[in-house]
């Protein structure tokens, strides 16, 4: 893939993780080109990474052997539509914009390669977390042209049905939130009990980086992690035991197939 030319569509803060993770990983800063309304957005990538500003979507993706779709799903389909007649026959277009599928994707911009993607902000700190599907006119090394691009910021999964976007959106595209979340409780429960919100707020963090360091480099599963922290009769145990009272699994459970069920949602409302 070193010398595919590759061109974002939308210069906002994923196309910048990505960006940004291309070129920390060697990837020539002259063979990417980015797309944008705002000129402030391709002022910064131009100044940050040396990648070329290209203000008009037709120019950016006319020698564009990859087309990375970011814009917002709600102009998906002009902005597809407005790069149909400009696009290479053998480009491959990555879309990393929720919830509009291949299907949609293919009516507005043509027979193309496409793989959809399902990325997350951690990307922004290349720690991120993408789901991939790619249609039948993909082929094996235009997946790993992919697979490359997004393994720049983060791992990569390779899904066997487009459907399953769809919990990976519950997972892990919206996932980060979830831990915002309990990190916030966790914060103000400390607080509560008498710590400093600086103190608390680091002590949390910290944890939570620990805990998912600990995770992946483990040779045992999460639920074995929990139960060898939860000493019998101890201070974890009754933690874990309140959570366990308080329904935390099923609560969880309901939270994510809402996101599942929003995500399906969403691909009918945008594809039309």
């Amino acid at each position: 893939m070193s010398k595919a030319k590759i061109t974002f569509i939308g210069a906002g803060n994923m196309a910048a993780s990505i960006i940004g993770g291309l070129v920390k990983k060697g990837y020539p800063a002259d063979h990417i080109t980015a797309s944008d309304l705002l000129q402030d957005n391709l002022d910064r990538l131009q100044g940050e990474f040396g990648i070329i500003p290209q203000a008009d979507n037709a120019l950016a993706v006319k020698d564009a052997d990859v087309v990375v779709l970011a814009v917002k799903p709600q102009v998906m389909k002009p902005v597809a539509e407005g790069l149909k007649a400009h696009l290479k026959a053998d480009s491959l277009i990555i879309s990393i914009a929720a919830g509009i599928t291949i299907d949609s994707i293919s009516q507005w911009i043509g027979d193309l390669a496409i793989v959809r993607c399902m990325p997350n902000t951690p990307a922004l700190v290349q720690t991120g977390a993408s789901g991939l599907y790619a249609n039948a006119a993909t082929s094996e090394a235009q997946k790993q042209s992919a697979d490359e691009i997004l393994s720049a910021v983060g791992i990569v999964e390779w899904l066997e049905s487009e459907a399953l976007l769809d919990p990976v959106t519950a997972v892990s595209g919206s996932g980060p939130a979830y831990y915002f979340l309990m990190m916030e409780a966790m914060i103000d429960a400390g607080v509560a009990q008498g710590l400093s919100r600086a103190t608390a707020t680091q002590l949390t963090l910290q944890t939570a980086l620990g805990a998912a360091q600990l995770a992946q480099n483990s040779d045992v599963d999460v639920a074995e992690l929990r139960r060898r922290v939860t000493s019998p009769k101890g201070t974890t145990e009754q933690a874990i035991l309140s959570f366990e009272r308080d329904g935390l699994r099923d609560t969880v459970s309901r939270a994510m197939q809402a996101c599942t069920d929003r995500s399906i949602e969403l691909a009918k409302e945008l594809g039309e």
